[in-house]
Parts: structure tokens; C-alpha cells; sequence
């Protein structure tokens, strides 16, 4: 008997012509392996010739992670009423031989590709997810994926804000900024990106002092807020945030004024980072009212 080997990505093309004779074996059957996006259109249609093209690129770009499937509703009427296609361009998702979502019209690029990554998870979402798990232990390898991300998809959210951060974390903080104000408004990161920016003068504070040296000089002077300022920028970028917000909290109650209540806007910008879910945020929020008031 002989075993089939299991399709891979790069076994099938990722852009296909399809009618009513190959629908079966080119859709339904195929989606069984890999998702497939079906494209109806048609030459008269003035959205489908902004849209067609866009898709072709982004199928050719996704690297097997979905196949592009076009049907030209004029030759393929049949089809076209199947499947209920009431205006053109019609875009529908096929898993498993069954329509799981889809939309009409000609969408803007970044909705696209938005709607594709709940499709199949595009090659720049495998390897942001990879730099993700590479920031701890090898920064370096975390900030090259992030960049081949960002080559395959320029306005990717996730590569954005991940390598904006990590520039600001690893000292580079113009790159940081400039990353970070790229990222899309209306995706989940941009809030994140927007607090992060918000810390970029606060991280320019540390500088190449041994944290060390520094805690041993807030132990010598509690009152020296200089290094308690340039010890919570260093201990933010290590992201060790409750050793940070502690710091900043100390200099907020011995001197608001200090660094121009650069302390108390620093916490701002750290809350904003981490979401108000978080329990450190939680927590310093309430120190800070305690302090202030």
C-alpha cells in the first residue's frame, strides 16, 4: 500500500484559475490541505481590477500559507449563484471544504491583510511570534526576525512594536521612536506604541552606569534622585518594571518637580505599556493617587 505524503507549503500554486469543472478538486478538495481564498470577479469590474491584483500579491507573498482561487462569475454563473453572490468583488475563505468567512467590495490593504490573518497566519505572524520568544535570551536574534518580518510585510503591527521596543530597550532610541510611531492606529498595538513613545525621553535617562553603582548610590543617598532616575530607566529597559515604578514612585513623593515631573510621566507612559490589566499597573496606580494626594 503506499502512503501519501502530506501536501507542503510550495507543493501547489498560489494563485489559480478555477471554474465549474475544477471547483471541486481546486476548492473544496484543496481546503482540506490549505486554506483557500476565492476571488469572485469579472473584466467589467472596476474594484475588481483594484482588488484582483492585491490579492495575486499578497498569495504570492504569504509563501503557501493560502491559495488564491479566481472565478470569473461571467463564465461561472452557476457557481456565482451557489455560493450566493449578490455584488462583485466577492471574497470568500474555504476550510475544510465549507465557507468560514468572507467580504464584498474593494477593502484597503491593510483590512486585507488583516482579514487574511484570520485565515492563515501570514510568514511575517510565524516569524514576529519567533522574535517574540528569542527577546529574552538573544535580543539580537529577536530584532533580525522582527526586521525579515517587516521586509515581507512593512506595516505588519506586531514587528513594528516589537522592534520599536526592543531598539528603545536595547539603546537605540531613535530607531525605537520611528518604529513605533509606524504602527498602525486601529490595531491592538498601537496604544502600546503610543505609551511606549511616551517613555523614549525617560530610557534616553539610562546611560552605560552599572545599575549597580547606581543602587548602591540611592542606598548611600535616598535623596539623590538623579541616579534613582537614571536606576528606574535602566531597570524599565531590563523590564524590570516593579524595581522600576518603586523607583519612580520614591522620586514622585520626595519631588514632584524633578526632571520636570519627568517621574510621574514616566509611570503614565509605563502604565499605558502594560494595559491597565496588568497587576503592577493595578498596584502603582494606587501608590501613585497615595502619593500625589
Amino acid at each position: 500500500m503506499t502512503t501519501q505524503t502530506p501536501l507542503q507549503r510550495g507543493d501547489f500554486p498560489a494563485v489559480v484559475e478555477v471554474d465549474e469543472r475544477t471547483f471541486g478538486e481546486e476548492v473544496l478538495v484543496r481546503s482540506q490541505e490549505v486554506p483557500v481564498v476565492v476571488d469572485f470577479w469579472a473584466p467589467w469590474c472596476g474594484p475588481c481590477r483594484t482588488l484582483g491584483p492585491t490579492l495575486e500579491r499578497l498569495a504570492n507573498e504569504a509563501d503557501g500559507a493560502f491559495v488564491l482561487a479566481k472565478i470569473n462569475v461571467d463564465q461561472n454563473q452557476r457557481l456565482a449563484m451557489n455560493f450566493q453572490v449578490q455584488g462583485i468583488p466577492a471574497v470568500k475563505a474555504f476550510r475544510d471544504g465549507k465557507v468560514v468567512d468572507e467580504f464584498t467590495g474593494a477593502l484597503p490593504e491593510n483590512q486585507i491583510r488583516a482579514w487574511l490573518r484570520g485565515i492563515a497566519p501570514a510568514p511575517a505572524d510565524s516569524l514576529a511570534e519567533e522574535a517574540a520568544k528569542w527577546e529574552a535570551n538573544d535580543p539580537e536574534q529577536a530584532i533580525a526576525n522582527y526586521r525579515r518580518a517587516l521586509e515581507l510585510d512593512p506595516q505588519h503591527a506586531a514587528s513594528l512594536f516589537g522592534l520599536g521596543r526592543m531598539l528603545l530597550e536595547t539603546g537605540d532610541a531613535p530607531a525605537g521612536a520611528e518604529m513605533l510611531r509606524a504602527v498602525p492606529a486601529g490595531t491592538p498595538f498601537y496604544t502600546r506604541a503610543q505609551g511606549l513613545l511616551g517613555m523614549a525621553d525617560f530610557f534616553a535617562g539610562a546611560d552605560d552606569t552599572d545599575p549597580a553603582t547606581l543602587q548602591s548610590r540611592v542606598a548611600d543617598n535616598p535623596n539623590d534622585l538623579e541616579a534613582r532616575y537614571r536606576l528606574a530607566a535602566a531597570l524599565a529597559q531590563q523590564e524590570q518594571y516593579a524595581e522600576a515604578m518603586e523607583q519612580l514612585i520614591q522620586i514622585v513623593m520626595r519631588n514632584r518637580a524633578f526632571h520636570d515631573d519627568g517621574a510621574r510621566k514616566a509611570l503614565l507612559a509605563l502604565f499605558e505599556t502594560l494595559g491597565d490589566e496588568h497587576p503592577l499597573v493595578q498596584e502603582y496606580r494606587r501608590k501613585l493617587a497615595n502619593a500625589l494626594f
